[in-house]
């Protein structure tokens, strides 16, 4: 089926599924505007998220050997990968150029500045990715690390830029009572934490999908009333729901700028990109095709949805196409020293590319 038509119809589902209360003319006209897909991702006439991986002999941006700021789970050359080729690719939009990231004018550009991403281990590899990059700039200048159960942030102490990073697997709510443990649509109290930022970069998803002993909660609560479990689309659109209010109510895009990051990618199941007895594993090039097999995530259609009903402004990282296409850009099992990962990212990989697209936005 052509995978245009796939989102058409994707869209369509979800719209009918979440709004089955609406009249059929509330339905059309919420299905025509949630079929138009630009969402604050351009940069002048160009769409940044449109666009093929190129070789590029300059790339990495950074060494990782030098970078004291990476997770070990993201540190795939120190943990036995043998092939260098997946650092090597470069983002190209079909209709312009992506600007290389400057760590100096980034931190010159962001004296004084607190920056951090909220959300779950991709805004790590996020995370990461940034102050890696930033650090290459300036590899003698003073850093301070810190850790506290959800919180950690790397200070530049000679710019006074501090990036945090704020993991919570839902953004909503996730509480432990009599009950048992309770994840919250309607509630975030968390957000106390992410007050007073110049910059928030959000990010969810790979959790709401999680059952069986993986399942972090034992209920879902809406209106103080217990679901034992809920369709997770549905239960994500509630969620997402309630982080766009705090949005609304909080921020204030004077002072804060707010960015999504889209939905990345899983590369488990190679009959996404027509190879059905494969997995990331031993994948070495990237998808080249014009469209992804996969089609696009319908986790994309609720965010895309919730992100048009917003009055606030918040620049949508639209990354999940090009991160579909780097299905060989994964940490593997090497050596058996690393389980295989076809979720998270090496680093030096994909998520510098999300910090140089955020980089664009930032610089428009």
């Amino acid at each position: 089926m052509d995978s245009v038509l796939v989102v058409v119809l994707h869209a369509l589902f979800l719209t009918l599924f979440l709004f089955s209360h609406q009249t059929k003319a509330e339905i059309f006209n919420s299905f025509i505007n949630e079929t138009s897909f630009e969402v604050s991702k351009t940069s002048g006439t160009c769409n940044l998220f449109r666009g093929k991986w190129v070789y590029d002999a300059s790339y990495p941006l950074y060494d990782p050997s030098t970078c004291p700021f990476i997770d070990p789970q993201f540190n795939c050359q120190k943990h036995g990968r043998k092939d260098k080729l997946y650092m090597k690719y470069r983002w190209k939009p079909f209709s312009c150029n992506l600007q290389r990231f400057n760590g100096l004018n980034f931190l010159m550009g962001h004296i004084g500045k607190k920056i951090m991403f909220v959300g779950d281990s991709l805004s790590l590899n996020q995370f990461n990715s940034l102050a890696c990059m930033i650090h290459s700039a300036v590899p003698n200048s003073r850093t301070t690390f810190r850790q506290r159960d959800a919180l950690q942030s790397v200070t530049f102490e000679d710019y006074g830029l501090e990036l945090f990073l704020y993991r919570t697997a839902y953004l909503v709510d996730l509480d432990h009572n009599k009950a048992g443990r309770v994840l919250k649509l309607d509630s975030i109290t968390n957000g106390e934490a992410w007050r007073g930022m110049d910059m928030l970069i959000f990010n969810t998803w790979h959790w709401w999908t999680h059952t069986g002993s993986s399942q972090p909660w034992d209920y879902i609560q809406e209106n103080n009333r217990l679901y034992k479990d809920m369709n997770r689309f549905v239960a994500f659109y509630k969620g997402l729901t309630t982080w766009a209010r705090w949005v609304e109510k909080n921020v204030n895009p004077s002072q804060t700028k707010v960015f999504f990051l889209g939905i990345s990618p899983v590369h488990y199941m190679g009959r996404d990109w027509n190879q059905p007895t494969k997995s990331c594993m031993s994948e070495k090039e990237p998808y080249f095709g014009l469209k992804y097999p996969g089609g696009t995530p319908m986790a994309w259609m609720v965010v895309n949805k919730v992100l048009r009903r917003m009055s606030k402004p918040v620049y949508f990282l639209d990354v999940t196409t090009l991160s579909q296409y780097r299905k060989d850009a994964h940490p593997e099992g090497y050596s058996g020293v690393m389980a295989t990962d076809c979720s998270h990212w090496c680093l030096p990989g994909l998520p510098d590319t999300w910090n140089e697209l955020l980089y664009a936005a930032l610089s428009h």
